[in-house]
């Protein structure tokens, strides 16, 4: 019976010397509890999003000194852990210095060197190199070690031989990709299984160490390919994650841990918390079969074994508690203590409110309402009823005296020019529109930001940043994005979970959610009038996500296709035929191409200026998804098929 510890720690990236005390601390309470193993997530002593701090040398082989001490730390236990390894002795194409992503393990104080491996660490075989994983950038993976040294990689991959109680326990060690081999040309996990059948050496345990963040569905794949991978080796997989927040500067990513013991049997033993750091002690049984299998440890005694059946996720729970927990630890890693809102009476900036007040004291939230002429007594009324329920600090500034102001100096501008012509400036309705939003956020918003020592929100959505329908300089300013990976029906979705689930009344006014979504910067957008935003939320909504979140993005050829053949409800999972929305194909057309041009063309700009945003989708903006500025572009076969069907209807 072998006493494992589940080391679901939390790592502050780049802070090696934290991250040392929190393993050492780790180790201290696994000796403890006489445990005889324990296992640490990937990069565990320098964090994974840490960008090219990889090219520091002082920070890399700082890195390296802090795996030393935790090496010398492990007398009378085993310690299996990720660091960053270093082969001075080599260089990459790109010149620079030689590192790899590896697992080290250590017993009674010396390292444990993998079976057959030319270094006494595990390389990590699948570098991935997709949405914000850059790990090509910076290390070198096994497979380039094995072409290096003209060997077969089945041969560099090793097992772990560790002894317990005078009984050998051999350990198959896989980093995080490793395991995620569906679509590559090596399985590292097939490989070890297959060497171990061949050496008569049988695998006791895969452990699987990881840096995997959040995103909606994951973790539901995760166990797809784990419970099959441990239902076909006959053995256990103990998965271990970290907690925390990283970033790569706009891709704000929360480590979720959910680390998980799966039986030989395919099924889920144990699934530690999200979001919660702790050393879990398990017991591997070795049953008649001679496989080892999981069963819990309460309170030092072994409890009888079962499959563990986790609830279906809820997204828009898994939602709230990945925004609270990435703002919760932004404001702690940044030292922002005061937060400052600006407040109109509509859905977007109530739900950033309610969610700041789950982490803040009521007097540490300032809410803004900046009316102007264009604002109705109902928003401005929901606006103070938000306040009221929340008990935060609220104050009105109406806008519309430096709106006028902005407006005549701008209109009063003479340019000449050197052959003494001159112009003056026409300042249209969607030119004061946008002084509004500008003098709300870069004016006011940020001095009263800088006034009591605090920082505002950016309170736009996913819906808003696909079609850049807020103001550069304006509501697209802020020091974050907490719901900028949010479209806007889970805006909705949110809002009636923060209600019901979180403070059990309605501190998001029902008005609010109720009311018409609009900007109201304009005469064009009463509310009184139903005079809402340009968007039917629940088609766009879907529409845009396609542009978006798919590995296989789609375009308006792909779109198009779909309405022709009178399939796209289906593709785009609209609730609605899609004739409730576009009478004719020319509508459909129309609006297509309206927000292809403006997803494709100015709001890319506006996007890369954005804050950073908080991920939780399969794709976000910012890092995770690398955009280029360029014109908008149609293919040939989207103008062939555009054609068709404005002719069918002529």
């Amino acid at each position: 019976m072998i006493r494992i510890g589940m080391g679901q720690i939390e790592i502050v990236p780049g802070n090696p010397r934290k991250n040392k005390e929190t393993i050492l601390k780790a180790i201290a309470y696994a000796k403890a509890l006489r445990l005889d193993l324990l296992i640490l997530p990937e990069l565990a002593i320098s964090g994974y999003l840490v960008g090219d701090a990889w090219d520091q040398p002082a920070f890399v082989n700082e890195c390296v000194k802090m795996g030393e001490d935790i090496i010398a730390a492990t007398q009378n236990i085993a310690v299996v852990f990720g660091n960053v390894a270093v082969d001075p002795t080599k260089h990459n194409a790109d010149g620079r210095s030689r590192k790899y992503n590896a697992i080290f393990a250590a017993q009674n104080g010396k390292i444990l060197a993998p079976q057959e491996s030319p270094y006494p660490f595990v390389i990590k075989t699948l570098d991935p190199n997709y949405r914000f994983f850059n790990e090509a950038r910076y290390f070198t993976s096994l497979t380039t070690v094995a072409y290096e040294l003209h060997r077969p990689i089945e041969e560099l991959l090793g097992l772990l031989p560790f002894t317990f109680k005078g009984q050998p326990f051999t350990v198959a060690p896989l980093l995080c990709e490793d395991s995620w081999d569906e679509n590559y040309l090596v399985s590292p996990t097939t490989t070890l299984h297959e060497k171990s059948q061949l050496l008569g050496t049988p695998i006791d345990a895969y452990i699987n160490l990881s840096a995997s963040p959040f995103t909606l569905g994951k973790n539901e794949r995760r166990h797809r390919i784990f419970k099959n991978q441990a239902k076909e080796l006959n053995a256990p997989i103990i998965y271990i994650n970290s907690i925390g927040l990283q970033n790569n500067g706009k891709s704000l990513c929360t480590f979720d841990g959910q680390s998980t013991v799966y039986n030989a049997s395919g099924d889920i033993s144990i699934q530690l918390p999200a979001y919660e750091a702790t050393v879990m002690p398990i017991l591997l049984e070795r049953l008649e079969n001679l496989t080892y299998e999981p069963v819990n440890l309460l309170e030092g005694q072994p409890v009888a074994r079962k499959s563990f059946k986790p609830a279906k996720p809820n997204e828009i729970e898994q939602i709230f508690k990945a925004l609270q927990y990435g703002i919760r630890t932004f404001l702690q890693q940044t030292g922002i203590k005061k937060i400052i809102i600006g407040v109109s009476g509509g859905i977007d900036s109530a739900l950033n409110a309610a969610l700041y007040a789950t982490i803040l004291k009521p007097d540490q939230i300032y809410l803004v309402n900046m009316p102007s002429q264009f604002n109705s007594s109902a928003t401005k009324d929901l606006a103070a009823q938000l306040a009221h329920n929340l008990g935060c600090h609220y104050a009105v500034c109406p806008v519309e005296d430096s709106l006028q102001l902005t407006t005549k100096q701008l209109s009063n501008l003479v340019f000449t020019q050197p052959s003494g012509e001159t112009e003056t400036l026409a300042i249209s309705s969607f030119i004061k529109e946008n002084i509004q939003a500008r003098d709300r956020s870069s004016r006011i918003l940020a001095g009263v930001a800088a006034a009591v020592g605090g920082a505002f929100t950016c309170n736009g959505n996913k819906t808003e940043f696909t079609i850049g329908y807020a103001t550069l300089y304006g509501d697209l300013a802020g020091f974050l994005a907490a719901t900028g990976d949010l479209w806007k029906y889970q805006v909705y979705g949110l809002a009636h979970y923060i209600n019901q689930e979180i403070f059990k009344r309605d501190v998001i006014p029902q008005g609010t959610i109720d009311i018409i979504p609009s900007a109201e910067l304009s005469e064009n957008q009463d509310i009184s009038k139903g005079q809402g935003d340009p968007l039917q939320y629940e088609y766009h909504d879907r529409l845009f996500q396609s542009f978006i979140e798919p590995w296989n993005r789609l375009s308006p050829e792909d779109i198009l296709l779909a309405y022709k053949e009178q399939r796209l409800e289906q593709l785009l999972s609209i609730p609605q035929p899609i004739h409730h929305y576009f009478k004719t194909a020319q509508e459909f057309i129309s609006d297509l191409e309206r927000w292809w041009n403006l997803f494709s063309g100015m709001a890319v700009a506006k996007r890369i200026q954005s804050p950073p945003i908080i991920v939780v989708s399969r794709r976000a903006y910012g890092g995770d998804l690398l955009e280029s500025q360029m014109k908008p572009y149609y293919t040939e076969t989207y103008y062939a098929l555009k054609e068709d069907l404005l002719n069918a209807n002529h």
